[in-house]
C-alpha cells in the first residue's frame, strides 16, 4: 500500500511541476508573442496533458483495476503466492483480498438468513420511516393474504380498522422496545409484535412486525376452559344431591324405607362422583404420557366373549338378542389387554344402554390387513351424523339429560380413542338417528420378528 502511495505522489508532483513550467513560459512569453503563438502553444500543452490523462488511465487499469477484478473474481487463487502480483505491491492484494473475503461472509450471511426467515412460520415485515415494506416473508403473505406488489403498512393492517395499529404510532412509544396487538383475521387469531430499529444514537428508522398464528392455542385454551367448567359441573350435581338428601336425613324423622330410599341416592350420587375422578385421573395420565403401556399377546375373539358375557343380567332385563360372531382365523393381538378389555366393556356398554327392549347387538372379530378387528352393531337409537365426529371429545353428549339419567360421565369414548391409539390401533363409528350404532376398532396383531 506505501508504494502505491509513493507512486500517486510522484505522478501528481509532474503534474504540479508542468503546469508552472507552462504558467511560467506564459508570463514570459506573453508580452512578446503574438496572439496566434499563445494559441498554438496553449493547444500543445493541452493535447500533451489529455495524452498524460490517457496513458495514466491506461496504467491505472492495467496495473490496479484488472489484477483487482481478476482477484475478486477468483476467490480461490492467492496471486500473491503465485508470482503474478509483484512483492512490493502485495499489500495491496492483501487488503483486497481481506475485503473480498468480508463481503463473502457478509452475503453468505445474508443467505442464510433470508432462508431462515423464508421458511419461518410466523410472518416478518419490514417497514422503513415512509411506511414502505423492505422486506417481507412467505408466511407474512399466506397469514394476511397479502399480494404481490407496492405495499405499505397502512395498506396492510389498515384492514383491521384499529387506530392503535399506527405505525408512527407504535415507533415513538415511550418506552421503544415493543408492542403487541391481537386480532382476528379470517377466522384466524393472530398475535401481532411491533418492534422498531433504531440506529447507533436510539433513534428510530424503521419498524419490524412478527406475525404469529396463535389460532390453535386459543382453541385449546378455550377447550380447557370449558372443560374444567364441565368437570365443576359434573362434580357440583352429585354433591348437590348428596347434601340435600342428607341434610334431610338428620333434620326430618323418616320411616326406615324412606331412609333406604334416600341412602340409595346418596350411594348412586357418590358412585357417580367416584366414576368421574377415576375417569379424569385416567385422562390425566394420557395428558401427561405417564400411563404405563405394557403389551401382551392375546385372543381378541376370547376376550370380546368374556366381555359380552359380563352383561348377561342386563340383557335379559331388556330381552335384547346379543351374539358374537368370529368371521376368519384371527391371529393373536398384540396390545395392552386391560386397556382393550376397558374399550370393550365401554362400546358394550353403550349399546346396552341406548338399544330398546327386544333390540340386537352382533359383535364380529374378524382380520383383515394385518389387523385384527372388532365390530359392534347395535339396533338402537343411533347418533345423528353431524354428532358422531364430536362424540371423542371430553364431556360431549348427544343428549345430556338423557345421558346423565343414564349414568354416563361424558368421558368413556375420549378414553376409549386414547387407549386405542396408544395401542397404534384405531376407532371409528358409523351411526344415523334411528339407524343404529356400529363401531369397529383395529388393532395390529403379533409380529414374530417385532416380538
Amino acid at each position: 500500500m506505501k508504494n502505491y502511495y509513493y507512486k500517486l505522489v510522484y505522478i501528481f508532483s509532474i503534474i504540479e511541476l508542468l503546469f508552472i513550467v507552462i504558467f511560467t513560459a506564459l508570463m514570459f512569453k506573453a508580452f512578446r508573442v503574438n496572439v496566434s503563438d499563445i494559441i498554438t502553444i496553449v493547444i500543445g500543452l493541452l493535447l500533451l496533458v489529455i495524452l498524460f490523462v490517457i496513458l495514466l488511465k491506461i496504467y491505472v487499469k492495467n496495473s490496479i483495476l484488472e489484477p483487482m477484478s481478476r482477484m475478486l473474481n477468483s476467490p480461490d487463487k492467492n496471486y500473491i503466492n503465485d508470482g503474478v502480483v509483484e512483492e512490493n505491491d502485495a499489500d495491496v492484494y492483501r487488503m483486497l483480498d481481506y475485503l473480498r473475503k468480508k463481503l463473502k461472509k457478509a452475503n453468505d450471511e445474508k443467505k442464510k438468513t433470508d432462508t431462515i426467515l423464508e421458511h419461518m412460520t410466523d410472518g416478518v415485515i419490514a417497514f422503513d420511516m415512509d411506511e414502505n415494506v423492505t422486506y417481507i416473508n412467505f408466511a407474512a403473505k399466506r397469514l394476511l393474504e397479502i399480494e404481490d406488489g407496492k405495499n405499505t403498512f397502512k395498506k396492510i393492517f389498515g384492514k383491521f380498522n384499529d387506530d392503535d395499529i399506527n405505525l408512527q404510532k407504535i415507533i415513538y412509544l415511550d418506552t421503544w422496545t415493543s408492542y403487541d396487538k391481537k386480532v382476528v383475521f379470517n377466522d384466524k387469531t393472530m398475535e401481532l409484535l411491533f418492534v422498531p430499529f433504531l440506529d447507533e444514537i436510539n433513534r428510530p428508522v424503521g419498524l419490524m412486525v412478527v406475525i404469529q398464528d396463535i389460532s390453535e392455542h386459543e382453541k385449546l385454551n378455550e377447550m380447557r376452559k370449558e372443560f374444567v367448567a364441565d368437570v365443576s359441573h359434573e362434580l357440583q350435581t352429585p354433591l348437590t344431591s348428596i347434601k340435600g338428601f342428607s341434610e334431610n336425613l338428620l333434620e326430618d324423622e323418616c320411616d326406615s324405607e324412606t331412609q333406604k330410599h334416600f341412602l340409595k341416592i346418596i350411594n348412586d350420587n357418590a358412585n357417580r362422583m367416584e366414576n368421574l375422578i377415576h375417569d379424569l385421573l385416567t385422562l390425566s395420565k394420557f395428558d401427561g404420557k405417564r400411563e404405563n403401556n405394557k403389551p401382551e399377546k392375546f385372543d381378541l375373539g376370547q376376550l370380546a366373549k368374556e366381555c359380552s358375557e359380563k352383561f348377561e343380567i342386563e340383557i335379559k332385563k331388556k330381552n335384547i338378542d346379543l351374539k358374537c360372531f368370529v368371521t376368519a382365523e384371527v391371529p393373536l393381538v398384540y396390545a395392552n389387554r386391560d386397556g382393550i378389555e376397558r374399550v370393550i366393556l365401554n362400546i358394550i356398554s353403550n349399546a346396552v344402554k341406548y338399544t330398546p327392549d327386544g333390540g340386537k347387538i352382533d359383535i364380529y372379530i374378524g382380520f383383515v390387513h394385518n389387523d385384527a378387528y372388532i365390530k359392534i352393531k347395535d339396533t338402537g337409537i343411533g347418533i345423528p351424523k353431524s354428532d358422531v365426529e364430536k362424540v371423542f371429545e371430553r364431556f360431549y353428549r348427544v343428549e345430556k339429560a338423557r345421558s346423565r339419567k343414564m349414568g354416563g360421565t361424558g368421558l368413556g369414548l375420549s378414553i376409549a380413542k386414547e387407549i386405542i391409539e396408544q395401542n397404534k390401533g384405531t376407532i371409528k363409528i358409523n351411526s344415523d338417528l334411528g339407524q343404529g350404532t356400529e363401531v369397529i376398532i383395529k388393532i395390529p396383531t403379533f409380529n414374530e420378528e417385532e416380538g
